[in-house]
C-alpha cells in the first residue's frame, strides 16, 4: 500500500489535477519557453516564480502597475510564488537574520533590504500569486541539530506572523489567494515531526516541506518527507520543494506529496542532459552525431516528432538558441508525462504495480 492520491486543486486561475509537476519559471519565465507552449502544447496548469528576484527585478511596484504578474508574463494559468526565503539564506555573507526577518544585500547590486513575514506576503499580494509560502529558514546540509533546532523555531514563529498578517488583510482583498507555512527541520525527524505540529495549528490551505534537495542523500530527503506527512491533514495538499529526478517523482508521490516543483528539466536541458523513457541522455556524445532516430521514439512533444538526434547534437555543440528551447520543452514535456501516468495509475488502482515497475526500470538504468 502507499499514501498516493489523485485529487483536484482548485484556484482562481483553474483546477489543477494532481499529483503535480511545477516547471520553474523563476523570474516571471520559464527559460526557453513561451507561455503559449507551456499552456498550449504542454497543458501546464500551474508554473512557479520567485519572490526574490522579482521582488529585486523588475520590482513588485512595477509589476502591479502593469496589471499583476499573470498579465505582465501573459500567463492565463496558475502561478505558485515561493517567498524568497530560499534565496536569501543561499546569500550567506551577504544576509543577516534578526528576529522579525532577514537584512540582506542584492546579488545584483549589493543594496541592502529586509524581508519579514509580513512584507514577503504583501510582496506576493502585490504580485497576484495564486499560491503564497511563507517566509522559512532553509538551512543547509549538513547542520548540527542545535541549528536546525534554532532555525526551525524561527520558521514556526515567522509562519504566525505571516499567517496573522494574512488573516488581517483577507477581508479587505477582491481577489483569492492561498498561503502555505513551510516545514523545516533539516534532516531530522523530531525536528521536522514537532514543526510540522507547529504549522497544522495554523489551519491552513495547504502545507509545504521545504529544505530538501540541499545536498542530502536522496533516501534521507524521502525519510524527512516520510516524517512530516504523517502529520499533515489528509484533506489539503502537500508540496514537496525543488525535487527531483524523475525517478524520484513516483516516490514522493507514495509518501503522499501532492505538489513538486524542480529546476532539473529546464537546466539539465540547456546543459546537454535530456530525460528520456529509456533513461538519461547526453547530447554532447559523439554517438549522437549520425543518430537519425527522434530523441525518444515514445514521447510526441514537437522535439520528438520534428528532429533528430543528430540535429539536436549540431545546435547544442553550435550554441544555438533553438537547442535550448527544444531540449527544454521535451524535458518538461517528460516530466509531466510521468505525473500523467502517476495519476492514471492511482486512479486506476494500479498504483502499487506501477511503483514496482518503474522502480525495477530505474535499477535498470543505474
Amino acid at each position: 500500500m502507499t499514501r498516493a492520491r489523485a485529487g483536484l486543486l482548485h484556484t482562481p486561475h483553474g483546477v489543477i489535477e494532481t499529483p503535480v509537476f511545477m516547471p520553474v519559471g523563476t523570474q516571471a519565465t520559464v527559460k526557453g519557453l513561451a507561455p503559449r507552449e507551456l499552456a498550449g502544447e504542454l497543458g501546464v496548469g500551474i508554473l512557479l516564480a520567485n519572490t526574490y528576484h522579482l521582488y529585486l527585478r523588475p520590482g513588485a511596484d512595477l509589476i502591479r502597475r502593469m496589471g499583476g504578474l499573470h498579465r505582465f508574463m501573459s500567463w492565463p494559468r496558475a502561478i505558485l510564488t515561493d517567498s524568497g526565503g530560499y534565496q536569501v539564506f543561499s546569500l550567506s555573507g551577504l544576509r543577516k537574520i534578526t528576529g522579525d526577518g532577514v537584512v540582506f544585500q542584492s546579488h545584483l547590486n549589493g543594496d541592502t533590504h529586509r524581508f519579514t513575514p509580513e512584507s514577503t506576503v504583501e510582496t506576493q499580494l502585490t504580485l497576484g500569486s495564486d499560491i503564497m509560502m511563507m517566509l522559512d529558514e532553509c538551512p543547509p546540509y549538513p547542520v548540527s541539530h542545535e541549528y536546525a533546532r534554532a532555525a526551525m523555531q524561527r520558521t514556526v514563529s515567522w509562519a504566525r506572523a505571516a499567517h496573522a498578517y494574512f488573516e488581517q488583510r483577507r477581508g479587505s482583498l477582491s481577489t483569492r489567494h492561498a498561503l502555505f507555512p513551510i516545514v523545516q527541520g533539516s534532516m531530522f525527524a523530531d525536528l521536522r515531526r514537532a514543526c510540522a505540529s507547529e504549522m497544522v495549528e495554523l489551519d491552513t490551505d495547504g502545507y509545504a516541506i521545504g529544505g530538501l534537495s540541499v545536498g542530502e542523500p536522496r533516501p534521507l530527503s524521502l525519510e524527512m518527507v516520510e516524517a512530516t506527512e504523517a502529520l499533515l491533514p489528509r484533506h489539503r495538499p502537500r508540496y514537496a520543494m525543488g525535487v527531483g529526478m524523475p525517478e524520484e517523482l513516483p516516490e514522493y508521490v507514495a509518501l503522499g506529496i501532492d505538489m513538486m516543483d524542480c529546476v532539473l528539466p529546464s537546466r539539465n536541458a540547456r546543459n546537454g542532459f535530456l530525460f528520456t523513457s529509456a533513461g538519461p541522455l547526453r547530447i554532447k556524445q559523439a554517438r549522437y552525431q549520425d543518430d537519425p532516430r527522434p530523441l525518444d521514439p515514445t514521447c510526441s512533444c514537437y522535439t520528438c516528432t520534428s528532429f533528430s538526434r543528430a540535429y539536436l547534437r549540431h545546435l547544442f555543440q553550435a550554441g544555438e538558441i533553438l537547442y535550448a528551447a527544444l531540449a527544454t520543452l521535451h524535458n518538461i514535456r517528460r516530466y509531466l508525462d510521468i505525473m500523467r501516468e502517476i495519476r492514471h495509475a492511482i486512479l486506476s488502482g494500479g498504483y502499487p504495480e506501477y511503483l514496482r515497475t518503474v522502480r525495477s526500470v530505474a535499477v535498470e538504468i543505474e
